[in-house]
């Protein structure tokens, strides 16, 4: 069986292998390891969110993470009530999403794109270090990650979901 550090070379999720190493600790559950991986900077599309980061000011990194047609994504206006109402541009149309905290903006954005092939999908890895740990992944090698062990999403089903609709 190939190492954590060899799948995610393969998988070309690896910024530096050797960094990687040094991180890792030995014996640790792989999907811990993949976290402080992630909290450490050290996946590609890989991004440490501090908890207390607002949806609104998580959408400029997280679109461009995801590349493809995201990156033209626009927040028109932010609105705070109950919970926090982002008024967003969708091609001609302007969409108003509530979102009450970062996991259902990233629901949003991959349901957004969800037939968009050439924009990545967001997994939730899950917390860390006060922060949560998001990747930003190919949707083509989505099948093969999620049979991976190291691999546990927190929105591992509706990532399955998404390569059903594909």
């Amino acid at each position: 069986m190939a190492s954590l550090p060899d799948t995610l070379a393969r998988e070309q999720l690896l910024k530096d292998r050797a960094a990687a190493t040094e991180v890792l600790v030995p014996g640790e559950p792989p999907a811990v390891s993949l976290l402080r991986l992630c909290d450490a900077g050290l996946l590609q599309g890989g991004l440490s969110v501090a908890l207390d980061v607002r949806p609104d000011e998580l959408v400029g990194p997280l679109t461009q993470a995801m590349g493809g047609a995201a990156r033209g994504f626009k927040l028109v206006d932010v609105r705070e009530r109950r919970t926090l109402e982002l008024h967003v541009l969708v091609g001609e149309l302007t969409e108003r999403w509530e979102v009450e905290d970062l996991s259902a903006l990233v629901h949003n954005l991959n349901d957004l794109y969800r037939e968009a092939p050439e924009v990545r999908a967001i997994a939730v890895l899950g917390e860390w270090a006060d922060s949560l740990q998001l990747l930003c992944v190919d949707k083509r090698s989505l099948p093969r990650l999620l049979r991976q062990p190291f691999f546990a999403p927190v929105n591992a089903r509706y990532l399955a979901r998404l390569m059903e609709s594909e």
